[in-house]
């Protein structure tokens, strides 16, 4: 009886160990060439809007007229919790994007910054946003409306690299290799935070622990490559 326990918790061991290590890989969620993996929020099996492409190896935004209305964001198929995310982004000169995480995709949200927490994008040196907010929170690496980056973007036209770790409401982002902030999305800490921002009052906002990495369209060009994620 002994040996078959062992044997049983032998193979419960083994099958637990593989599945850890197949969690833990890299899901590439670019290719370079195709649009797999991405969809338009609350667009989801339709085609893709002719203002992004695919080009040298990215992602691409070509931007929208002056006027003319955004919400063309892109958003994973699948919904993630706890994972690491890299990517790298390049924006054009004077214009503004963002990284979403958290995108909780329904009919009654219009777009994913009403749900999902945003690492900004900017251009620092042309871009209004970068003189709002508060310290600095609306510059590119910062969490946006809340904390302001302690990293150091790119010029316009240059690539920067981004790291997102979330794990059980843990998150730090990482910006070309400096840590740009860490707090938590969740608890007492994440309400205060929330309620000295815009965001006030916003019903989703930042309350799903699980959902949707999203690509902003903010109307501005911009391109993303590199993109992969390991969940945890």
């Amino acid at each position: 009886m002994k040996t078959i326990s062992k044997i049983l918790a032998l193979i419960l061991f083994i099958t637990s160990v593989s599945f850890a290590q197949k969690k833990s890989k890299w899901e590439i969620l670019f290719d370079g060439k195709t649009f797999t993996n991405w969809h338009v929020y609350n667009k989801a099996g339709q085609p893709i809007t002719d203002k992004w492409k695919i080009a040298n190896g990215a992602i691409n935004f070509t931007g929208k007229a002056k006027g003319e209305k955004h919400g063309d964001d892109l958003v994973t198929d699948k919904e993630y919790e706890n994972f690491v995310l890299e990517l790298e982004w390049k924006i054009a000169e004077g214009s503004n994007s963002g990284i979403f995480f958290g995108v909780h995709e329904d009919a009654k949200y219009s777009v994913p910054y009403l749900t999902g927490p945003e690492i900004q994008i900017l251009d620092n040196e042309r871009h209004p946003d970068a003189k709002e907010g508060k310290n600095g929170n609306r510059k590119a690496g910062s969490l946006y409306d809340m904390i302001p980056s302690a990293s150091v973007s790119k010029p316009a036209g240059e690539w920067n690299a981004v790291k997102i770790i979330k794990n059980h409401g843990e998150v730090s982002v990482w910006q070309n290799g400096v840590k740009a902030e860490s707090f938590k999305s969740e608890g007492a800490d994440w309400t205060n935070m929330v309620n000295n921002s815009k965001f006030k009052g916003w019903e989703g906002f930042g309350k799903y622990s699980k959902g949707r990495i999203g690509l902003q369209d903010h109307g501005d060009p911009v391109s993303f490559r590199k993109i992969r994620i390991k969940e945890m």
